[in-house]
């Protein structure tokens, strides 16, 4: 029988342990069985088109079939083989179950057709992980992951779901069970452990050491350069504070006061010419307004006169030949003056003014 090249590891995690899957159709395959749980080995395709074939672990036969029924079976009630698809199970997991699997396959002559091997491990899965921090003297923070009992473990470390990156480690990499991680560095911390048969991880909120980094000139003038303890820092009168990496700290500097507080200073001049502005705005347009109302006298100049006159006669001899007209004080809106006429009568008018 060909077989195709193939080996294939799925863990599971099951109520009552571990499990896991291994195609063991390629001769020399490599299949892992988690210590306590359970493995299931493909053998072949299809068990109908094999008249007969036996497996045997190391020099021990274990399992005869022929004709698609089970001839003997020497492994007890751990061991399964589903007929319909051809695979082989064992529960309950020990060390004694690591060894040299063999499968033979025979003609209906009972000659030889083939034979492949596969090697089964036994390892102890990852039960538990272990995650320990401590600050160090220098606000560093140093984070070890262990797991009990587990064979062969392999570590990884993500921070806020990415891997860490050499700006963020002092010592150690992402493959390391001991890390150390700068000072800067806080966020989600998770260690996976994993091995053949398992994986679970272990997840912590870290934060800085308090610790900062500072960037300043001392009292006599010595350029300061160091991490110091954010509580006790007294190394700089007016520290300028930085930090490593992407993260910055707030930074304090030695300038003027009018230096630093530009930007107040700018948004205090720029709302004060604004106000200047609209004052000058309302101030013209107040006066625009009292230009374009008329005066007084042009009121006055717009009025009507209507005259209420009555004559009345006197003697020609108490009076020249022309007529004297008696009015009030007379306002007219710059119509042609007529002639006065000519009358002998003394003439008396009541005014009234009309808008």
């Amino acid at each position: 029988m060909e077989a195709v090249v193939a080996l294939l590891l799925v863990l599971l995690r099951v109520s009552h342990g571990f499990k896991t899957y291994c195609d063991g159709r390629q001769d020399g395959a490599q299949c892992y069985g988690p210590l306590g749980g359970t493995v299931d080995i493909q053998l072949i395709d299809s068990t109908s088109e094999m008249p007969r074939y036996q497996l045997s672990k190391n020099t021990l036969k274990i399992l005869d079939v022929r004709k698609n029924k089970v001839i003997s079976n020497t492994i007890g009630d751990r061991y399964t083989l589903f007929l319909s698809n051809g695979t082989f199970r064992v529960n309950n997991l020990s060390r004694n179950d690591s060894g040299k699997y063999t499968l033979q396959t025979f003609n209906l002559d009972g000659t030889s057709s083939g034979e492949q091997t596969l090697q089964l491990f036994i390892q102890a899965p990852v039960s538990s992980v272990l995650l320990v921090s401590e600050c160090l003297s220098q606000g560093e923070r140093r984070v070890s992951c262990s797991s009990e009992r587990a064979n062969n473990p392999q570590y990884s470390w993500t921070l806020d779901g990415r891997t860490l990156t050499d700006a963020e480690l002092l010592s150690g990499n992402h493959e390391s069970n001991i890390i150390t991680l700068k000072q800067h560095v806080s966020g989600n911390l998770v260690c996976s452990v994993r091995n053949n048969v398992s994986n679970v991880f272990k997840e912590e909120r870290i934060s800085t050491c308090g610790y900062i980094y500072i960037n300043c000139t001392s009292v006599n003038g010595t350029q300061i350069l160091r991490w110091v303890y954010k509580a006790n820092n007294t190394l700089c009168t007016q520290p300028k504070q930085t930090s490593v990496g992407k993260k910055k700290e707030t930074a304090i500097s030695d300038e003027p006061w009018y230096i630093r507080n530009l930007p107040l200073i700018g948004g205090v001049l720029s709302v004060l010419v604004i106000f200047l502005v609209v004052g000058v705005a309302v101030i013209c347009a107040w006066r625009k307004k009292q230009n374009s109302k008329p005066t007084k006298k042009e009121e006055e100049d717009d009025q009507e006169v209507f005259g209420d006159v009555r004559f009345v006669k006197r003697p020609a001899n108490q009076a020249e030949k022309k007529a004297e007209v008696e009015y009030g004080q007379v306002k007219s809106a710059k119509r042609p003056r007529k002639p006065e006429p000519a009358f002998t009568d003394t003439v008396y008018a009541n005014v009234h003014k009309v808008k």
